[in-house]
């Protein structure tokens, strides 16, 4: 990186140049929506790395940090691939302690309520408090990673969820521990802030369904994971243990970081430079206070911004009601114990990881056909994914509700489990990797407004969860949940 008049860092004004032509179809110049907001939709491009490539053929500037040209090494673009495997291996272990953190107390939340003397309910409260945390923190730390870049804004909020999460272990309060886990959601939500932000700084969007596949891979086994070795510590050492793990796992995750993750942004640290979006003589206060506003005004301007959002809270949801009633269906009604619930989450894990593996390829390879059809890319070429997902998902809750409420072989609701699952995550890889292809510019803001809905719906769910299954039962508990993603679920590909 050095000098140059090629800009590939990440743009930071709020006044955008639209990626596609200034003309509208209507006469006028760009779009309103882009004009009231300052962000623009990339609605198509002709090459798959035109976003990162911005020209200007004024006299350069030696203190203007930039990319030498698309061919430059320090681009990410242009790493070897076996740094981009490094950088998104690293990612996908922090995916990892993120959902084992979501879901690892899950089997031992019988035996926290008689330790510290709460109801069930407040107990599941503890539970989904850690996800309210993933839908505050990325809309502010996701703008701070296009500031001050990814790095650093994964390793201080890594950091903060170790000291916060070794704090829940130690908790003999109900209200300690609430709190304590609401504040490691919050160091742990950074994960969602910068994961495909980092994919979008290495990876093209020609291999947008390569790079899901690495990252995805390790966090989806978290479900099963986390849950059989919460049942385990549980049952052996105690649940404060769960706690202590996950703290262990993520410092040494944070150490290795350290050394092996470098920056992927082209962000600059030396004051006496400065990237693009800080030419114009804004200072640091107003940069700040731009990029911070920008998620929000994503979500409340964006059109596109709030059908995704829609569509991933109503899936994340109602995936969170199932992982987070799951053990209680062994343990209270086939009579298990909780080391042998927890084993039922692989079920879960199976069909997440076959969902995101099979579902990256297909997803690059209707990528590359239409491209070629029409000699040009849009994002709604992530739109056909998400049929399979659309017919799965009810599909899997009628078969895990029904063999649940009658009580057959524990095989069948397991299938019915996976299938589910299996549905969930394609639909989730086909809306988020639009998401990143409609704001290049801007993949963490967007990202970070998309998700905000969706961790919401996390939290609040699995509240109403076990009494939905309490009144219903497992039949039509499902059911209904069914029939509103049929509802919902089955216009998505048309509207999108």
């Amino acid at each position: 990186m050095a000098s140059s008049n090629k800009d590939q860092t990440p743009t930071l004004d709020v006044a955008l140049t639209p990626s596609h032509d200034s003309e509208s179809k209507d006469g006028q110049t760009g779009n309103n929506n882009n004009i009231n907001t300052g962000i623009a939709r990339k609605d198509s491009k002709t090459s798959s790395d035109d976003h990162k490539e911005k020209t200007s053929e004024d006299d350069p500037d030696p203190y203007l940090v930039t990319w030498e040209g698309r061919d430059d090494p320090a681009n990410p673009y242009n790493w070897p691939s076996w740094m981009k495997w490094l950088v998104t291996l690293l990612v996908s272990f922090g995916g990892l302690v993120t959902l084992m953190s979501a879901t690892m107390i899950a089997p031992a939340l019988t035996t926290i309520s008689g330790d510290l003397h709460v109801n069930d309910a407040t107990t599941q409260l503890t539970l989904s408090i850690f996800v309210l945390g993933y839908a505050i923190g990325p809309m502010v730390l996701a703008p701070l990673s296009e500031v001050f870049g990814r790095k650093i804004i994964w390793l201080t909020s890594g950091a903060f969820y170790v000291l916060w999460n070794t704090i829940c272990g130690i908790a003999r309060s109900n209200g300690l521990l609430v709190v304590s886990r609401l504040l490691a959601g919050l160091g742990a939500s950074a994960q969602y802030a910068t994961e495909f932000p980092v994919l979008g700084d290495c990876w093209l969007p020609d291999n947008r369904g390569l790079s899901f596949s690495i990252v995805t891979f390790l966090p989806l086994l978290g479900p099963a994971i986390g849950p059989i070795l919460g049942g385990v510590l549980t049952g052996t050492i105690g649940w404060p243990w769960i706690f202590y793990v996950l703290s262990l796992f993520d410092g040494a995750l944070l150490i290795a970081s350290l050394v092996f993750f470098p920056e992927t942004s082209g962000q600059h640290n030396n004051s006496s430079y400065y990237a693009a979006h800080e030419k114009d003589g804004k200072t640091m206060s107003q940069i700040l206070a731009i990029s911070l506003a920008r998620p929000c005004r994503l979500i409340l301007t964006h059109p596109h911004i709030q059908l995704m959002s829609f569509f991933l809270a109503l899936n994340y949801g109602i995936l969170y009601i199932v992982q987070s009633t799951f053990a209680e269906l062994w343990i209270e009604r086939y009579g298990q114990s909780v080391t042998i619930s927890g084993l039922h989450y692989i079920a879960i894990a199976l069909g997440s990881i076959i969902a995101a593996q099979v579902g990256a390829k297909f997803m690059d390879r209707i990528w590359k056909r239409l491209k070629e059809r029409h000699g040009e890319t849009q994002p709604e070429y992530r739109v056909p994914l998400l049929v399979p997902g659309a017919i799965l998902m009810p599909i899997g809750l009628f078969w895990y509700g029904w063999t649940a409420q009658t009580h057959q072989h524990w095989i069948l609701p397991d299938i019915g489990v996976a299938i589910f699952s299996c549905g969930a995550i394609i639909s989730t890889q086909a809306l988020q990797a639009y998401v990143m292809d409609s704001y290049p510019e801007y993949i963490a803001s967007a990202t970070a407004a998309s998700q905000l809905p969706r961790n919401i719906t996390a939290f609040t769910f699995p509240l109403f969860g076990p009494q939905l299954y309490k009144v219903l039962g497992y039949g039509w508990g499902n059911s209904v949940l069914a029939f509103i993603l049929i509802g919902a679920g089955f216009p998505a590909p048309v509207i999108l």
